[in-house]
């Protein structure tokens, strides 16, 4: 596009927003060839719309809309309700590209009751007002079969899929089924049970599944107490029966209080990219419905402006006609007849808490799922997370750490592990005898190998690391400081790892003066640094033990007659420590140094 084409089309918009009334309503934009790419909302469309436009615009993923922006639409509408209702029907209908999408395309099951003249209960998919009344959906399977289970047991509704009518029933049509020989149904088709104990029972498990269990219960005690009193006591122990199954069943569920009855409770968990709802429905204190669904962000839309669309979507699919709404911030929406609340303390704050639960492990969930898929999206997610927490200018993608070994300063050796998206790289890992300090003096040999380390990645040119995890506390952190930007004036952030008294690592410092980092010592983070730290043990200690290993054979080789400084050091890099060159047979000895000195070494090993 030239740019006399693009002011061209900037100035047609721009005719277009002139025209906008400052009324509540839906606005469409459309590409190039007429598509719609994006859907919004406004209590005043004319503000609204015209923002997009306006030079001082700097966010990048706006600044790509509004360039794909050929023609603008609109629809007036009474109130911003309608107006989010509205927006919430154009983008299921014509999923545009720069809105949110909605990741979740699964159809729940609901139970139906029948307008049969002997209704039946059952799940189905299948939705047709037709057939009779619907309860759910149900977005955990396991629950709805749950509750058809206990209907089933109380109430032993047919299943057959017989029509059957008043008039055959009377002549005698209908046959008793296996159901009921086995007692899981009354047989009400051969006038076994009353049409009238069978319609009642119906209307009993309706009212289960409208949620209104404590009212079941409480018929059915009145009823069982009332065939006491006239002396049936076989029937009122048939009622006790039902009384404990459906106790049992309520018992199940997460009760909060009896005094909430009919509440959305709403819930939001967001990160850059995405963005998750957790939806709570609550009837005479029991948790009947929980779902959560994800947004996949394309603008920068905010927790609020997602909260409205979630709010609309989940309400309208799960047919809610609550009044009140919980939520845990202010949503700048009214919607008739319905109160929103930001609750404080309490049951409600109770209900509020759950869903955020709900919300954190949903997402965790879904984290951990697409980690399966792409291991590499959980080493992204840490470094992210550590870059957070130290808030360090780039990602720490390259990560070293240095460690000290020794015995009373005796064949001291230090050691550099490199991590790379949190993952060893061995061939980067770099072993360091002590050259300069003598004795036992940590400081000293870190302050050599810090020195020697960076000096030489300078003068050869290389990368520096993101990050230098030191191993230890302030002690540590301070030397290696004084080498880093003291002395080679660079600048490589350094963390350390203290430990407690038990020797145990359970500190994460940073910053000069260190301070505490809080992280939790069960987190993935911190299991990932004290990886580090291990890794970085090992290779010294391992260094340490091979130098004192040959150390101490290259000892007990000089005292042999006959062994020179060229055949201590063959024996030494081929066979490394002594134990394997005792064990080692003559022929293998000869292979090595020749027939002459491996007859003098072999008598040697075998006569001490």
């Amino acid at each position: 596009m030239t740019k006399e084409e693009n002011n061209k089309r900037l100035e047609h918009l721009r005719e277009i927003v002139k025209r906008l009334p400052d009324k509540p309503g839906s606005y469409q934009f459309y590409d190039q060839n007429h598509i719609i790419i994006y859907v919004g909302k406004a209590k005043n469309l004319k503000s609204r719309v015209s923002s997009y436009f306006h030079t001082e615009v700097d966010r990048y993923k706006t600044k790509v809309l509004v360039s794909k922006i050929w023609d603008i639409s609109y629809t007036v509408v009474n109130t911003e309700e309608d107006a989010l209702l509205l927006e919430n029907s154009l983008i299921k209908k014509y999923n545009p590209r720069y809105n949110v999408l909605l990741k979740d395309d699964k159809t729940y099951p609901s139970i139906c009751i029948t307008n049969e003249y002997l209704p039946r209960i059952f799940s189905t998919r299948n939705i047709n007002k037709k057939w009779g009344n619907y309860f759910g959906p149900y977005s955990h399977v396991g629950t709805m079969h749950e509750v058809l289970a206990v209907i089933k047991e109380l109430y032993k509704p047919r299943t057959c899929k017989i029509q059957i009518t008043k008039e055959g029933i009377e002549n005698g049509k209908y046959k008793l089924c296996l159901d009921y020989h086995i007692k899981r149904c009354d047989g009400s088709c051969a006038g076994k049970q009353s049409y009238e104990a069978y319609i009642k029972n119906i209307l009993q498990a309706r009212e289960i599944l409208k949620g209104n269990t404590r009212l079941v219960i409480g018929d059915l005690k009145n009823n069982m107490l009332k065939l006491a009193e006239e002396l049936r006591f076989e029937e009122a122990e048939e009622i006790k029966k039902k009384i404990i199954a459906l106790d049992s069943f309520v018992s199940k569920s997460e009760v909060v209080s009896h005094t909430i009855n009919n509440v959305d409770v709403f819930t939001i968990t967001s990160d850059e990219n995405i963005a998750f709802v957790n939806y709570l429905h609550v009837t005479n204190g029991t948790i009947d419905m929980s779902f959560t669904i994800e947004f996949k962000k394309k603008l920068n839309e905010n927790d609020e402006e997602l909260m409205q669309l979630a709010i609309v979507e989940l309400r309208e699919r799960f047919r809610s006609n609550a009044k009140e709404i919980i939520v845990p911030q202010e949503i700048s929406v009214d919607l008739e007849g319905v109160k929103f609340t930001i609750p404080k303390l309490g049951d409600k704050k109770t209900l509020l808490k759950l869903s955020e639960m709900n919300c954190k492990q949903y997402k965790f969930d879904r984290m951990k799922q697409a980690e399966k898929l792409n291991p590499e999206q959980k080493q992204v997610r840490l470094m992210k997370e550590l870059q957070d927490k130290l808030k360090l200018p780039t990602l720490p993608y390259h990560i070293e750490c240095f460690d000290n070994s020794n015995i009373s300063g005796t064949d001291a050796v230090a050691a550099c592990v490199v991590f790379k998206k949190l993952k060893p790289s061995k061939q980067d890992y770099r072993k360091y005898n002590i050259k300069t300090i003598v004795g036992a003096d940590d400081y000293g040999s870190m302050k050599e190998v810090v020195r020697r380390r960076y000096s030489r990645l300078i003068e050869e040119e290389q990368p520096l690391p993101d990050l230098i995890v030191a191993d230890g506390g302030k002690g540590q952190m301070e030397v290696i400081r004084e080498v880093v930007e003291d002395e080679l004036h660079l600048k490589i952030p350094i963390a350390g790892l203290a430990k407690n008294d038990k020797h145990r690592t359970n500190e994460l410092l940073y910053g000069f003066p260190p301070i505490i980092i809080q992280l939790k010592t069960t987190s993935e983070l911190f299991h990932v640094l004290t990886q580090i730290q291990d890794e970085v043990h090992r290779f010294a200690i391992t260094f340490h033990r091979d130098k004192r290993s040959k150390h101490a054979l290259r000892s007990e080789l000089e005292e042999i007659k006959g062994i020179g400084e060229k055949t201590r050091e063959a024996l030494l890099k081929e066979f490394k420590t002594t134990k394997k060159i005792k064990e080692a047979s003559i022929t293998q000895l000869e292979t090595v140094i020749g027939k002459a000195k491996a007859k003098i070494l072999y008598e040697f090993f075998q006569h001490n």
